[in-house]
């Protein structure tokens, strides 16, 4: 079979992979402060505690994560492997009562789900180049954000129907068809060396006849490229401002939801969810097609400039419509960020070989940020109540703005295709 046979039998496979995956990679996701609420009558604080000992886990988890997704050659196995540790934890979930055994589960749920962003990318830049890449992941967010929708339509209509525990049922069929998916990836299709941010085999002919190529160019970075990469410092702290503001405003509305009427909250959960996937999923579509075009760095804040909008729209009322209609900006403003993170580490990252650990540093500041974010939130909401949360979210992404609109630079145009070991020195100023 040639090469571009394999290309698109493997589109078609990530294609499928992202779908299925998207409920899978976050195991239950904001449906367990509702489960939790409701089900286990945890107060706020404390689902938040637990969420936040999940969040230091996959903190953990992250960079490792990312060196070995660049180490291996196995990187199909390696999604398989995650994605059946991170459904038998979410099973077994109603058999446990305590806070620890709920913490653990939650721990190991979340570090095994640290594969898959760095995975997922690693692949699509193995299979397609970074010619290709910014478009090919604005398709893995598209695909992405309309399998959120599906499911959480599938687990709003069969919460009503058959109660908040169907996310169970819904995650083991979801994790079933991933893992389908991950193994319909054709291996051959995949250049590895490509996969971590190196050339490969996309080597173009300038980069062949550049003066310092040569077995020296194709060797990795140090690890200390992570700290002295001074954009992408910048960048991680930009994400963890992103994550400490948004990461607590979807469980904090469903929390609403779920206090104004019990036995519609996980429905009414999954209609914000489905209305801000709705959105991500053309937003997703708009930075495959148009970003590196209009500049990485304007995607990325926009992305920030949603949160203090949205942040200060939900203290406006607690209606039911009106939450749901906020959440709409959560697809804005989600939808473009997540499209748009790796591309801008890609950019940082090139021909450096450290790509998918970057990623996984990198996220690691974003969990820093949402492990706080729910600690923070529920602490506020138990002292003030929750529009004294939801603005003290709004703030810190106003924050955020203003270290990225003044501090972080085009990624696109600073990006160097031919970096060599040799010119890694300037990447990182």
């Amino acid at each position: 079979m040639s090469r571009e046979a394999d290309r698109r039998r493997a589109g078609r496979a990530l294609d499928a992979a992202n779908f299925f995956l998207a409920d899978v990679r976050d195991g239950l996701g904001p449906y367990l402060a509702i489960y939790l609420l409701t089900v286990q009558q945890w107060d706020e604080a404390r689902i938040g505690l637990v969420m936040s000992v999940a969040t230091v886990a996959g903190i953990l988890a992250q960079a490792p994560a990312g060196a070995l997704v660049d180490a291996t050659w196995a990187k199909r196995v390696l999604m398989s492997g995650a994605a059946i540790l991170v459904t038998t934890t979410s099973l077994l979930l109603p058999l446990l009562h305590g806070f620890w055994p709920v913490a653990t589960a939650q721990a190991v749920a979340h570090a095994a789900g640290t594969v898959f962003p760095p995975a997922l990318a690693a692949v699509s830049l193995g299979v397609f180049g970074h010619h290709a890449f910014t478009g090919r992941i604005g398709r893995n967010e598209t695909f992405n954000h309309a399998g959120n929708a599906t499911a959480a339509a599938v687990a709003g209509g069969g919460a009503y129907l058959l109660g908040p525990t169907v996310v169970f049922y819904l995650l083991a069929v979801m994790s079933v068809a991933s893992l389908l998916s991950i193994v319909c990836i054709p291996g051959v299709a995949i250049d590895h060396e490509l996969a971590r941010g190196l050339h490969g085999q996309e080597q173009d002919q300038e980069s062949r006849q550049g003066s310092h190529q040569g077995t020296q160019a194709e060797q990795p970075a140090g690890f200390a490229i992570l700290l002295t990469c001074r954009p992408l410092l910048i960048f991680a702290a930009c994400v963890m401002l992103f994550h400490l503001s948004n990461a607590a405003m979807l469980p904090l509305v469903g929390q609403k939801l779920a206090l104004q009427d019990k036995n519609l909250g996980t429905s009414l959960m999954s209609a914000c969810i489905v209305a801000a996937q709705i959105v991500m999923a053309p937003m997703a579509m708009l930075v495959g097609a148009r970003a590196d075009h209009w500049g990485h760095k304007r995607f990325f804040l926009a992305s920030l400039v949603i949160l203090p909008i949205r942040g200060a729209l939900y203290t406006l009322s607690d209606s039911p419509a009106w939450l749901v209609g906020v959440q709409l900006l959560d697809g804005v403003g989600a939808g473009i960020f997540g499209a748009i993170f790796p591309v801008i580490v890609a950019d940082l990252m090139r021909n450096t070989g450290r790509f998918n650990v970057a990623q996984g540093a990198v996220t690691a500041a974003q969990n820093i940020g949402a492990a706080l974010s729910t600690s923070l939130a529920g602490l506020v909401v138990v002292k003030a109540g929750y529009s004294a949360a939801f603005l003290t979210l709004g703030a810190i992404a106003a924050l955020g703005v203003l270290v990225c609109a003044l501090a972080l630079r085009e990624t696109r145009d600073g990006a160097n295709p031919t970096a060599t070991p040799l010119d890694r020195r300037a990447i990182a100023a």
